[in-house]
């Protein structure tokens, strides 16, 4: 990712949802890194959160941690003005943030469904036309999902599985819409990453493992390095599409 707008020579701003830990934590860092100053967002995990600002402010970025409940959907598009103005505009929008309630269709309650569609699915739609108003030519949106969506998960998957599923829907037409201003909007699909979520060495660890074609969890880095990528100038001519970072378990 480069640094610099070419236009203006500011720096380049981004907002990473669900930046406090795991995934969100390193694609907010390794974007601040590579010149960018970023805000980010979190529910319950303050500490986190300003651990990840320090952090990104140790680089010698401006960094601001915004507390937002994603299934509220009047916070979220306040959210992405609020980083808009803490940073002085929007390049890039990084759509992490995301919930998953696991568990037989039959044990799952209709406010399980409810809260999984309003973060996973309504928060990110809502984050995208609020970004839309603000983005200029060169803006990034970038989504995170799963790579569960690319072939049958495990029992208990599915509420998960569907809701990080519409966000193919979203991508390729958003991609269309938005083409024509020079705004690129790209899908992310994760397979097993070692998180405090999901970590490598959890009790349902060892299946993922052994379906990967390395043999082995991803880390939250090295999914950060590819959403870095698609946010970068060098990813320009990259929209509409799903990337798979997943080990090879979708082989």
């Amino acid at each position: 990712m480069t640094s610099t707008i070419a236009d203006t020579g500011a720096p380049r701003t981004a907002l990473v949802t669900g930046g406090s830990r795991g995934i969100g934590a390193a694609t907010a860092l390794r974007l601040a890194r590579d010149g960018a100053d970023v805000a980010l967002t979190y529910v319950e995990d303050e500490a986190g959160a300003r651990a990840v600002v320090e952090k990104i402010r140790s680089y010698g970025r401006r960094g601001t941690a915004l507390r937002v409940d994603a299934a509220d959907p009047e916070a979220v598009p306040a959210a992405v003005a609020g980083a808009a103005d803490a940073l002085g505009r929007l390049d890039v929008l990084v759509n992490n943030a995301g919930i998953g309630v696991l568990g037989p269709i039959g044990t799952l309650s209709t406010a399980d469904v409810d809260r999984v569609l309003a973060v996973n699915v309504r928060a990110v739609f809502l984050a995208c036309r609020a970004a839309a108003e603000l983005m200029g030519p060169g803006g990034r949106i970038i989504c995170v999902g799963t790579a569960l969506s690319r072939y049958a998960g495990g029992p208990g998957s599915t509420l998960y599985t569907m809701s990080k599923s519409a966000l193919a829907g979203l991508t390729k037409p958003l991609a269309r819409e938005f083409g024509p201003r020079g705004i690129t909007v790209n899908l992310v699909q994760p397979g097993p990453i070692d998180t405090d979520l999901n970590p490598a060495d959890g009790p349902f660890a060892e299946g993922q493992r052994a379906a990967t074609a390395l043999g082995r969890f991803g880390t939250a880095d090295e999914v950060a390095s590819l959403i870095a990528y698609l946010a970068g100038d060098e990813a320009g001519y990259i929209t509409g599409t799903e990337v798979v970072v997943d080990g090879g378990h979708a082989a």
